[in-house]
């Protein structure tokens, strides 16, 4: 719940090729270089340790695929500073061209630490919306930064499975919809979207739980 507490959460607006879109947007600083961070989110082998197992032609311009079904290109590459790609999911994913986006910005800190920013940027019309609000990502990169800074710190790996099956994965997920319930109505979110968002997006990941 501490490592919940770390992150920063916030919603926004960008401009994709698709169109107009929702931002969601985390912030947390880890106990790492920025050097370490960037070879944690760019190399194959150690990517898989925390996010899933990679393949595809890894390097800009190139292309890639998880073992999730996640697809996309890679748009912009800035050792060890920014990392922009695609990101598609579902067989129908290749129907909608340029809807989502994830950029991951590093910052060095002052102690040698690193500042991440993680913008994943969804067109309007992506159909989670409606239904989930800024939730429908927004909890699965909670759960895979809680096992980034598990990783950056001790080199452990997290099974995701198990633990959104637990009491403490099942409360961690609650916690996390309810705070990017937080960061949709501060962003202007109409209450009963909102509520019935949060509601929705804590049945899918912690099923049989309340909101």
């Amino acid at each position: 719940m501490d490592e919940l507490a770390a992150a920063r959460r916030t919603m926004g607006t960008a401009a994709l090729p698709a169109g107009d879109a929702y931002t969601m947007e985390l912030r947390r600083r880890y106990d790492a270089p920025v050097d370490d961070v960037w070879s944690a989110i760019t190399d194959p082998e150690r990517l898989g340790r925390w996010l899933k197992s990679v393949t595809g032609d890894l390097r800009l311009g190139g292309s890639f695929e998880l073992d999730g079904g996640e697809h996309g290109e890679i748009l912009r590459c800035d050792p060890p500073r920014l990392l922009r790609v695609s990101w598609l999911f579902g067989p129908d994913a290749d129907e909608w061209p340029g809807t989502s986006e994830v950029e991951v910005r590093l910052s060095p800190g002052p102690a040698g630490d690193t500042e991440l920013e993680l913008v994943h940027a969804a067109a309007v019309g992506e159909p989670m919306f409606p239904t989930y609000g800024p939730g429908a990502g927004g909890v699965g990169w909670d759960l895979h930064l809680l096992t980034l800074a598990r990783f950056l710190a001790d080199g452990q790996t997290l099974d995701h499975e198990k633990f959104q099956t637990s009491p403490t994965g099942r409360e961690f997920a609650r916690r996390s919809a309810a705070a990017w319930g937080e960061a949709h109505l501060a962003a202007g979110g109409d209450p009963d979207h909102v509520a019935a968002a949060v509601k929705a997006t804590t049945a899918f990941y912690a099923p049989g739980g309340s909101a």
